[in-house]
């Protein structure tokens, strides 16, 4: 299929009553991996790339790898640039073809986010790209993005007036999770969910998903939280499927590195498939995706 428009898959989330998943990929193999997931429950899929990996891999690459892996499946596929606070690569990936981008503006002052979320909207939308905004930092680290430490939050009703001001697509909020690994249970905000959908149509997106149980995935999702973004727990898949096919190459002298490619590939779809279903996605994809 061609690639789909991510305001649409998320849209259509929140009205079923599930949420799309949103996966960090790093490469080809974690693509392909990911819609084939996908194809394999019938689920929509948002494959996402960090401002790190599109540096690494090379935007033209990148752009190619996601389009390729979309058409080789029939469930809808968007691709969507994850926190990104740097303007440059926002209207480098539209022109690319990406299918939404996340501005992240938690770094600025309340009237300069909004300002530059305004802006950066205005040229998303003139491409047909969606817009999710980050306003109030999600605390953590991600891809050299973030930081430990809550810089700036606002109330509810602040981040519903600033997105409608803006013509922002989705809401990205603190919701008491983090990026990375928690290293104490965390201190969710469900209620701020209900809040915001009291307030507003617009989708509410969950970060810092990995580490989160079955049940805190499910109230979420029946808060109101219709995409949900994961990216910490495919990079442990990668990795550790590679260090357990590397430490059996080591210990045989059988150094192939196709098999520990379809050795990573198998556990990046597993993980997918996982939350595919705790998000409650599968089957949710129709011949009737609209594409961008």
């Amino acid at each position: 299929m061609a690639m789909a428009n991510t305001v649409d898959l998320v849209t259509a989330a929140q009205n079923g009553g599930y949420a799309v998943p949103a996966v960090n990929i790093v490469d080809d193999l974690s693509a392909r991996a990911v819609v084939r997931a996908a194809e394999a429950a019938q689920s929509p899929i948002i494959l996402q790339t960090s401002v790190k990996t599109v540096r690494s891999v090379g935007l033209t690459l990148l752009a190619a790898i996601a389009r390729s892996a979309a058409q080789s499946v029939r469930v809808p596929v968007a691709l969507h640039l994850d926190h990104c606070p740097d303007r440059e690569v926002i209207t480098q990936v539209i022109g690319a073809g990406w299918t939404s981008v996340l501005f992240d503006a938690s770094d600025r002052s309340l009237e300069q986010a909004r300002k530059e979320t305004a802006e950066v909207v205005a040229e998303a939308h003139e491409a047909g790209v969606g817009v999710e905004s980050e306003i109030e930092n999600i605390i953590g680290v991600e891809d050299g993005v973030g930081s430990d430490e809550a810089k700036h939050s606002y109330s509810v009703g602040q981040l519903v007036e600033v997105a409608h001001e803006t013509g922002t697509d989705m809401i990205a909020p603190q919701l008491g999770t983090a990026h990375g690994l928690y290293s104490a249970a965390p201190v969710l905000q469900f209620h701020r969910v209900e809040s915001l959908r009291a307030l507003t149509d617009l989708p509410v997106v969950l970060h810092g998903g990995t580490g989160l149980a079955a049940s805190d995935f499910r109230r979420f999702v029946g808060a109101g939280i219709s995409k949900i973004n994961i990216s910490t727990a495919l990079k442990i898949a990668y990795m550790k499927a590679a260090r357990t096919h590397l430490a059996t190459a080591e210990a045989t002298g059988k150094w192939e590195p196709v098999k520990m490619f379809d050795q990573i590939s198998a556990a990046v779809t597993a993980v997918t498939l996982e939350h595919i279903d705790l998000f409650g996605s599968r089957g949710a994809a129709t011949a009737k995706a609209v594409s961008a």
